[in-house]
């Protein structure tokens, strides 16, 4: 019987060992994925902000496509002379608020 005991003995200890293995495996596993999750939330966070930035940039290039093909008209020309150099077209008359 003392025999039997010890087997016995040995077995749980060995099952105990795999059981504290499988524990701490899980553990780890456990962390892990913690750490996994939260670089994941951070990436995300990160894309979402990158693309607001590149829709922001990519505005910001149409209206500076829009002002590149304004500039290039008349109309923005007689604009300018008119208010830059004070020019008229003949005939044009402009009327200035008293002061």
């Amino acid at each position: 019987m003392a025999r039997r005991k010890k087997k016995d003995t040995s077995h749980m200890f060995g099952m105990l060992a795999v059981l504290l293995v499988v524990a701490a495996v899980l553990c780890a596993l456990s962390v892990e994925m913690i750490r996994l999750k939260e670089q994941d939330e951070d990436l995300a966070r990160r894309e979402a902000a990158v693309i607001r930035e590149l829709e922001e940039e990519q505005e910001k290039n149409t209206d500076l496509e829009e002002q590149r093909i304004y500039v290039q008209t008349k109309q923005y020309i007689e604009e300018l002379a008119k208010e830059r150099w004070g020019l008229v077209k003949p005939g044009e008359i402009i009327l200035t608020p008293e002061k």
